[in-house]
């Protein structure tokens, strides 16, 4: 049973505890250690048995749950607890995971949702990198200035992070007055973060999927507004709250920030756990990312999170050299992204993403790779091949360890 996830339930209602554990019974990944009727025994139980997992079930009395799940996070931080209701409720869903739940199942619990919900556990008990303590990683994406392809490297790397099954990213479009996120994925979204933002008082589960943009690579979109009017209905607040609940709901959170960097970017930029700042190498950009380095160094919270990406190198034979680039911003640059001008318009024309209209191009690699490097994964030679795999090295920059 060495690969066996050892779960414990507690549910005071006997009828959705049947169901529950019928659903357990069904996969051979999982084995039921024990099972409670009471809230107040379920600690106990965690303690006796050790168990991997404790799945608490909420609809008996929620507030007397949610106490539990911060007891058994307090008192038994090994063990990771999943939740479930039927309720879609936005704070539900919210306090739950601030007390230290690391999944929220919606009933009906249908098997696929918890066999998503337990392979990620298996990783995380594997050793693999983890994100924070809602599952979710929260990267923030922004040009040293306008026309570097700061949306063209959100978007694709977005892609190409969906692109891998275990995980479920949502693309964010922060360009409330100029983003075209929609358009390079060639979608006419029905709802914007307008909308999700002026109801997020009252956003449950249930509007906020139907308020996303599916795409065919499994990335999910929530758009810039349609009327300029309604960027006023997008507030600093609202927007925590809205990447909040986000975080409940993805492993990934991609934000495509604006060019303006003001209230709403610097919001984004201090909940997000990767701040990827785009440039190219030439004076005027390089000039830019000092003096937002100068910003972003001044503060701790933020200057271990910043890394340089180095967009379209060789488009130009007088390009500053990278160690004069690295000199004059005083830091290692993390990525570089090669130019790879016909594809990239042939993409943007087409409203289809890199790793679904070139997948075997040097600029789809490059930001597979990098997507690899920010979530933590070592791809395997035998996915990319050899030749590929050696292209990648000399095009991409390791930090400096």
């Amino acid at each position: 049973m060495a690969n066996v996830l050892r779960i414990a339930l507690v549910d005071p209602n006997d009828a959705s505890r049947e169901k529950l554990k019928s659903v357990l019974l069904q996969l051979d990944s999982v084995w039921l250690e024990a099972e409670s009727s009471r809230y107040e025994f379920f600690s106990d139980v965690i303690e006796q048995t050790k168990a991997d997992i404790g799945l608490i079930a909420m609809d008996a009395d929620p507030a007397r749950a949610i106490q539990l799940v911060a007891e058994v996070t307090a008192e038994h931080p090994q063990c990771t607890l999943l939740v479930t209701s039927s309720s879609t409720d936005g704070r539900l869903i919210l306090e739950s995971m601030r007390a230290g739940a690391k999944e929220f199942l919606t009933e009906p619990l249908k098997q696929e949702d918890l066999i998503t919900a337990l392979k990620r556990v298996k990783r995380q008990n594997a050793g693999e990198k983890t994100t924070n303590a809602a599952g979710c990683r929260v990267i923030a994406v922004g040009g040293a200035t306008g026309g570097v392809g700061s949306t063209s490297v959100a978007v694709n790397l977005a892609c190409a992070i969906a692109s891998d099954e275990a995980n479920s990213v949502v693309l964010v479009d922060l360009d409330v007055a100029l983003g075209d996120a929609d358009v390079f994925l060639d979608t006419i979204p029905e709802y914007t973060l307008a909308d999700v933002a002026q109801n997020v008082g009252r956003l449950d589960l249930t509007l906020l999927k139907k308020s996303l943009t599916k795409h065919s690579t499994g990335l999910h979109l929530l758009p810039r507004p349609v009327q300029l009017e309604d960027v006023k209905q997008i507030t600093p607040d609202s927007l925590q709250r809205v990447i909040g609940l986000l975080k409940t709901s993805f492993t990934h959170i991609v934000i495509d920030l604006s060019k303006y960097f003001g209230d709403l970017d610097m919001q984004a930029i201090y909940m997000a756990d990767d701040i990827l700042m785009v440039t190219q190498l030439d004076l005027p950009c390089l000039r830019n990312v000092v003096r937002l380095m100068m910003t972003f160094d001044s503060d701790e919270s933020l200057r271990s999170k910043v890394k340089i990406i180095v967009n379209r190198v060789g488009h130009d034979s007088s390009q500053i050299s990278l160690k004069k680039a690295q000199e004059s911003i005083g830091r290692d640059i993390f990525w570089q992204i090669p130019n790879d001008y016909r594809t990239m318009v042939e993409v943007r024309n087409n409203g289809v993403p890199l790793v679904q209209h070139a997948p075997k191009a040097g600029i789809t690699n490059s930001i597979l790779q990098l997507s690899d490097a920010i979530c933590g994964k070592v791809r395997e030679e035998s996915e990319v091949g050899d030749k590929d795999s050696k292209s990648r090295r000399w095009l991409n920059l390791w930090p400096a360890k």
